[in-house]
C-alpha cells in the first residue's frame, strides 16, 4: 500500500491546475495530430527536424499531465476562511514584509510546492523564507539564513 502525501492548495491554484490540464489535454490531441500527419506526409522516412520536435513536446505535455494529475488527486484545499483575520501567518496568507535595510514593501502568498511562482510572489511554506514566515506576527523580525548570508525580513501585514 503506497500513502501518498496531501499536496496544499489555494482554491484558485487548484483552478489554475484544472485549466492548465485542460490546455495541456487539447495540446497533446494537436501534437498527436501532428505526429500522425508527418507520418502520412513521409512514410518510411526518419523522424528530424519538426518531427522530433513534436515527439519531445509531447513527451513534456504527457509529463505534466501526470504531474498535475498527482497534485489533484492528492490536493487539500486550505481553507482560507480560517485564514482570515490570522494574526499570524499561515499557508495560504498573503503577507506584506519590508526586506531589511530596504524600505520597500514585498508581498509574498505563503502556499504548497504545487502553487510555487516567486516571479509573482507565490512562496512555499517549504522555501526557507515561506519557513521563516511561518507563524509570525505583524511587527516580528525574521531571519533566513541563504547561501549569501542571513537576510532579515519585517512583517508589515498580514492577510
Amino acid at each position: 500500500m503506497v500513502l501518498r502525501r496531501s499536496v496544499p492548495i489555494t482554491a484558485d491554484g487548484l483552478q489554475r491546475l484544472r485549466d492548465e490540464l485542460l490546455t495541456l489535454k487539447d495540446r497533446r490531441r494537436e501534437a498527436a495530430e501532428l505526429i500522425q500527419q508527418s507520418r502520412e506526409d513521409s512514410p518510411g522516412a526518419r523522424d528530424e527536424g519538426e518531427g522530433t520536435e513534436t515527439k519531445n513536446e509531447q513527451a513534456f505535455i504527457e509529463g505534466r499531465i501526470r504531474e498535475i494529475e498527482a497534485v489533484i488527486s492528492a490536493a487539500e484545499v486550505i481553507d482560507e476562511q480560517e485564514i482570515e483575520g490570522s494574526d499570524v501567518v499561515r499557508l495560504g496568507s498573503t503577507v506584506t514584509v519590508r526586506p531589511l535595510p530596504k524600505r520597500t514593501d514585498v508581498n509574498y502568498r505563503i502556499v504548497g510546492p504545487a502553487e510555487v511562482d516567486p516571479k509573482n510572489g507565490f512562496l512555499s511554506d517549504e522555501s526557507p523564507v515561506g519557513k521563516a514566515l511561518l507563524g509570525a506576527k505583524v511587527g516580528d523580525t525574521v531571519e533566513v539564513a541563504t547561501p549569501t548570508g542571513v537576510r532579515k525580513f519585517k512583517v508589515k501585514a498580514i492577510s
